[in-house]
């Protein structure tokens, strides 16, 4: 089935001719952009950095272009400019998919591609996505959702092609670590970003610090929380985050799941 639908997705871009493609280095949108180079269309793949994607996502998404042979430019989106984006409701994500989207059409226009692709599948359709507003306002396709792809359908391609993001963990970008409500500013981001980077860096394999204001909520893979627990890693993370500026570091013994905050 993921052989009929890998090519369902060749035969889908072939039509398009030429696409600004944007990129973030994800399972999804990677699979997307060699799918794309594959298909032998003209393509650009555009990585949108701003405070709210840590560095380390920027450098991966331009070592991954690299190694597929992409054109690749990053553009600087600027959501914190935006009021409504700060204010962080439940609409948050059509803010910034909205600056994004406009900032592609422009490319788009101006470099003579006929379409803006984004990396969503078909797992997609089922959660709080305001983005997929945005991608609808600016006439976005979505590739990956047109051949039916699920989430677990694009790792097991990517493997089997021999994509190194088949395994990669999920990393949707920092603003998602607030409650809704909760306003954003830089100097949040930057903490949840050096936060997270110190407990990857500590031995964990994905990590998200969801922000409070004072508080710290640390999600870990459920089969990691115990390694939490060791004295000695417990209290060099709880004296990093302390010097980082949080005043209570807890973890969410539930384990990580992606898009809670949307419970």
């Amino acid at each position: 089935m993921t052989d009929y639908k890998f090519e369902k997705l060749l035969s889908i871009l072939k039509e398009m001719k030429s696409a600004v493609i944007a990129f973030s280095g994800g399972v999804d949108s990677t699979l997307l952009l060699n799918a794309a180079k594959e298909s032998g269309i003209d393509c650009l793949a555009v990585t949108a950095f701003s405070e709210t994607m840590p560095g380390s996502e920027l450098r991966f998404a331009e070592y991954m272009a690299g190694i597929i042979g992409a054109r690749h430019i990053i553009i600087r989106t600027c959501e914190l400019n935006n009021p409504l984006f700060i204010q962080n409701d439940r609409d948050r994500c059509f803010y910034c998919k909205d600056e994004l989207f406009g900032k592609l059409s422009e490319i788009a226009s101006n470099k003579g591609f006929r379409f803006i692709l984004d990396g969503s599948n078909a797992d997609d359709l089922s959660d709080w996505r305001p983005g997929r507003k945005a991608a609808l306002k600016h006439g976005v396709r979505s590739p990956l959702l047109e051949a039916e792809l699920s989430k677990s359908e694009i790792r097991e391609i990517s493997k089997k092609i021999g994509l190194l993001t088949w395994s990669k963990p999920a990393s949707p970008c920092l603003s998602s670590r607030f409650p809704y409500g909760v306003k954003i500013t830089g100097e949040a981001l930057k903490k949840i970003e050096l936060s997270e980077e110190f407990i990857k860096k500590t031995g964990f394999t994905d990590v998200r610090v969801r922000y409070n204001h004072d508080t710290a909520r640390i999600e870990l893979m459920a089969n990691e929380i115990e390694k939490m627990l060791n004295k000695e890693i417990r209290n060099a993370v709880v004296k990093e985050l302390k010097k980082l500026g949080f005043k209570y570091i807890t973890v969410d013994i539930e384990g990580l799941r992606s898009g809670n905050l949307n419970e």
